[in-house]
């Protein structure tokens, strides 16, 4: 099968969850034995064109001039994209399927099914709705009308949380059956042979003090402020204990700002962002990793501490609650409740057993239920079904078109006959 897919990040731009499952995936889809193009913006010196582990990766500049504001550049971006698939189109003949992440390529998407007759299978990872908690500026409208233009062209939808179809359900009115749960997953050998490095670790936290790590960005629906808000508590109980947020954000001042305000200046760290070498080392040193989130749709940084033997807490909402069962895989807590957040890594903190028996059972979820092989298999189907219908509908206008002209010639005909019969008369 060839695969086009169009992505506004690939590694090694990586601005969210987006690049890691285009990455994962299609480097899975090329071991089945498929062929995946993928067509993304370029970003600083990376090369226009490479072959990384048998994926064709092709990058496009966005244009000269300055966009007056993100979405038109994200459109100019579009126009780029439909350019280049349309050259790569000329030299290698069509793809079988387009597989389109988010609304940010949704006009590409669009385009290029019209010109050329392919399904789009989008994959929807976040909605606009779900990040704003509602829908309020002019911006935010057009996003969420964006998004549910990509879904009305689309053949199949794919979503990484039964949450996440419930919320396409309901924002968008799309049928039941066209929405396909794939989930997001990790390739499983990503830890494997990394030990604690306790050099490394010496940067954030002492010997004798436990990590509570975050890793993410750090914007409002992370929740890293009620993680924040829950260290008081859980310092008067455990004073030996450091929280160390590793990422970046439009947050950052305002998250400071309360850490200086509750007067946590020593017991808070911002590592920063952090490369994937390092993002190992972090969830190696780190003992407990937390995962506040107020909106989430899958939760992909939990299946990686999963899979590091970090204990996890999570906020009972989103995909999250449904990847972590409480006190056997993880820990929940009530969405956007500090004083809950402390009791789950509390508890962890004293309970030592509880935590060894959270990571074994963890670890085996993920290898199980996690693994790209078994996503990638789920996603092959998914454009199987988009090609299929693809192909039934083209039957479906055919067979229209055909009764169409024969209705028209059966009408000449006794057309014809009438007159003939007139004539004689």
């Amino acid at each position: 099968m060839k695969i086009l897919m169009l992505t506004w990040e690939y590694p090694p731009r990586v601005v969210g969850g987006i690049a890691r499952v285009v990455n994962d995936l299609s480097k899975r889809l090329i071991k089945d034995g498929h062929e995946v193009t993928v067509v993304t913006y370029r970003d600083g010196n990376t090369p226009y064109y490479e072959l990384d582990k048998g994926v064709k990766v092709y990058r496009v500049d966005n244009f000269m001039i300055n966009a007056n504001n993100f979405i038109d550049w994200i459109m100019q971006l579009n126009f780029n994209m439909i350019a280049k698939v349309g050259e790569i189109i000329a030299k290698e003949g069509k793809f079988d399927v387009i597989h389109a992440h988010d609304w940010l390529v949704a006009y590409a998407a669009k385009t290029l099914k019209q010109a050329y007759n392919m399904p789009i299978v989008s994959t929807i990872h976040a909605t606009e709705a779900g990040r704003n908690s509602g829908i309020r500026e002019q911006n935010q409208k057009y996003i969420n009308d964006t998004e549910w233009m990509l879904t009305y062209e689309s053949t199949e939808v794919i979503v990484n949380s039964n949450y996440m179809k419930s919320e396409l359900q309901r924002l968008f009115g799309l049928p039941f059956e066209k929405i396909n749960v794939v989930p997001n997953g990790v390739n499983i050998t990503n830890y494997a042979g990394i030990e604690r490095d306790y050099e490394f670790r010496r940067k954030f936290a002492m010997d004798n003090e436990k990590i509570i790590l975050f890793m993410g960005r750090l914007v409002y629906e992370k929740g890293v402020q009620y993680l924040i808000g829950a260290m008081p508590k859980i310092l008067e109980h455990y004073h030996d204990t450091k929280l160390v947020i590793a990422g970046k954000g439009g947050m950052i001042d305002e998250l400071k700002r309360q850490v200086n305000n509750l007067g946590l200046n020593n017991k808070v760290c911002f590592a920063g962002y952090l490369n994937g070498k390092e993002v190992g080392k972090m969830y190696k040193a780190a003992d407990i990793s937390v995962f506040p989130s107020t909106y989430e749709p899958f939760g992909i940084v939990a299946l990686e501490a999963m899979l590091a033997e970090v204990p996890v807490v999570v906020s009972d909402i989103g995909g999250l609650n449904e990847i972590v069962e409480h006190r056997q895989t993880g820990m929940k807590s009530y969405c956007g409740n500090s004083n809950s957040i402390a009791d789950s890594i509390l508890e962890l903190l004293f309970d030592h057993q509880l935590a060894a028996n959270i990571v074994k059972k963890a670890k085996s979820k993920v290898r199980n239920d996690f693994n790209w092989n078994k996503i990638a298999q789920d996603t092959h189907f998914t454009y199987q079904k988009a090609i299929c219908e693809t192909v039934a509908d083209k039957q479906r206008k055919e067979l229209m078109q055909e009764k169409e002209t024969k209705r028209k010639r059966n009408e000449i005909t006794n057309l014809l006959s009438f007159r003939k019969k007139q004539a004689y008369a």
